[in-house]
């Protein structure tokens, strides 16, 4: 997944390969990592990506046997003031789960930040365990972007 995952969200091109209509690349909300209790991300900016459709994906690259975990996505006009903005719903296996999230009915929001808790359950140690990112992208950057290849 780190492949895809970028701070920056440049652009790289159209999906006719040439100058114009860029594609941005995904943002990193939260970095591929693994947890062993519940936290909140960074604060990400969302910069260009106010008002859009997004695609709003968790990866999940390792997760110890019986652990559930629920990932959030919190959003803020100012850094003050947070409400959630959509969750994933709980999981407890590897793979790559993807949620819209519509900016447009909420055009105040500027920054995003991660939320995630996990549980344990059954017999033996009771710590979770799980790897996980989460990354956003604008709704249709895939299909364009398959195009280039």
């Amino acid at each position: 997944m780190n492949k895809w995952t970028s701070n920056e969200g440049d652009s790289f091109g159209s999906a006719s390969g040439q100058p114009g209509n860029p594609i941005s690349r995904p943002k990193c909300l939260l970095p591929e990592s693994a947890r062993q209790n519940d936290g909140v991300g960074p604060v990400v900016a969302l910069d260009q990506y106010c008002g859009k459709l997004l695609v709003i994906t968790l990866g999940i690259t390792d997760i110890v046997e019986r652990t559930g975990l629920t990932v959030s996505v919190w959003g803020s006009p100012d850094q003050i003031e947070w409400k959630p903005l959509v969750t994933f719903r709980q999981r407890q296996y590897c793979g790559v789960y993807s949620v819209l999230l519509n900016l447009a009915i909420d055009p105040d929001v500027r920054y995003l930040r991660a939320h995630w808790n996990m549980n344990r359950w059954g017999k033996g140690e009771r710590t979770p365990l799980c790897g996980f990112e989460v990354f956003l992208e604008e709704s249709g950057a895939r299909v364009s972007g398959s195009a280039l290849a």
